[in-house]
C-alpha cells in the first residue's frame, strides 16, 4: 500500500483548501483512515480519522473548521480545511491502518499566511 497526499500549497487565513490522499495497492475497505500533521520544531499531531463505516473524529483544534472524507471506490481520503489559520501551518500527511499494521504516506505543505 503506497499512499500520497497533494492539495496543499500557500493559501490566505480564511481561504478553503482540500487535500488528497490517494491510496494505490490493495488497500481494503475496512482500513480506518487518518490525517496528521507536523509543524516546524513541533511533533507530530493527530488531525482527523474517520472509520471504514464513515464515523468521523477530530482533534479539537480543527474541530468545526475541517472535515474528512472518503471515496473508497477512487481510494481517496480528503481533508477539507475551512477558515484556516496560520496555526494550521504544517505538513500534513495521511495513514492508512489495516488490522494491525499502519501505511504512511508522504506530506504535503499547507502554509496559512497573508
Amino acid at each position: 500500500v503506497q499512499l500520497q497526499a497533494s492539495g496543499g500549497g500557500l493559501v490566505q487565513p480564511g481561504e478553503s483548501l482540500r487535500l488528497s490522499c490517494a491510496a494505490s495497492g490493495s488497500i481494503p475497505s475496512s482500513a480506518l483512515m487518518a490525517w496528521y500533521r507536523q509543524a516546524p520544531g513541533k511533533t507530530r499531531e493527530w488531525v482527523a480519522r474517520i472509520t471504514p463505516g464513515g464515523t468521523t473524529s477530530y482533534s479539537d483544534s480543527v474541530k468545526g473548521r475541517f472535515s474528512i472524507s472518503r471515496d473508497i471506490a477512487k481510494k481517496t481520503v480528503y481533508l477539507q480545511m475551512n477558515s484556516p489559520k496560520p496555526e494550521d501551518t504544517a505538513v500534513y500527511s495521511c495513514a492508512a491502518y489495516v488490522g494491525g499494521t499502519s501505511f504512511w504516506g508522504r506530506g504535503t505543505q499547507v502554509t496559512v499566511s497573508s
